[in-house]
């Protein structure tokens, strides 16, 4: 499996031989430098750390910085399983000529925060109707519990107003567009959740 790194650019477009435009988001992959390599025999599973970014070291844990050793002082640390051996080792450098255009990857990041919202924006409920007497109700939530469903409580898992945003989100089926490997940068299809400045990571569909 190939994977890397980076922080979200901001999103532009791309044009292509048949004059079509793409809208894609820049992202600023790598380089990330190998911190650890697990193997089967040693901790029972195969996977590879990458250490990406820059961070004060004064910010960073002295766990941490026994950890890296002399590698760097890095903004984040990842860990990605593999089914075989990894073949870099310590310090290796995975830059973004990793990929190649035309990949399809797989990305997650955290989608940006937005606060406490009503029902209406979080869960897309339509909210009552403008009709029939109602006044101040066009986005109230409705009923939210009863004796009959819940006994009369609020039943765990009901849809309603709270904070939205700030979570996970992995998003499939995207294009890489273009690579810059002297700039390391990458062009993948569409948007990617999260604002400007959020780590994503890439990972290849395939090994």
């Amino acid at each position: 499996m190939r994977f890397i790194l980076g922080t979200k650019i901001n999103m532009s477009q791309v044009w292509g031989e048949d004059g079509k435009v793409t809208p894609v988001t820049v992202i600023s992959a790598g380089p990330n430098v190998v911190t650890q390599v697990r193997t089967v025999e040693k901790d029972g599973y195969c996977a590879l750390q990458v250490g990406f970014g820059e961070r004060n070291a004064k910010n960073i844990s002295k766990a941490v910085k026994g950890h890296v050793k002399t590698l760097g002082s890095f903004a984040l640390l990842k860990e990605f399983r593999m089914e075989d051996a990894p073949a870099q080792i310590l310090g290796d450098k995975i830059d973004a000529s990793a990929f190649k255009v035309g990949d399809d990857v797989i990305i997650s990041s955290i989608s940006k925060g937005k606060g406490f919202q009503g029902g209406v924006k979080r869960h897309g409920f339509h909210g009552g109707r403008r009709t029939h007497g109602q006044k101040h109700s066009e986005r109230e939530p409705g009923g939210i519990g009863g004796g009959g469903r819940a006994g009369g409580r609020v039943a765990k898992g009901i849809r309603m107003a709270g904070r939205m945003g700030g979570d996970r989100v992995t998003i499939k089926g995207v294009r890489i567009v273009q690579v810059d490997p002297v700039k390391n940068l990458i062009l993948v299809s569409g948007a990617v959740p999260g604002r400007r400045g959020t780590f994503v990571e890439i990972r290849s569909v395939n090994a």
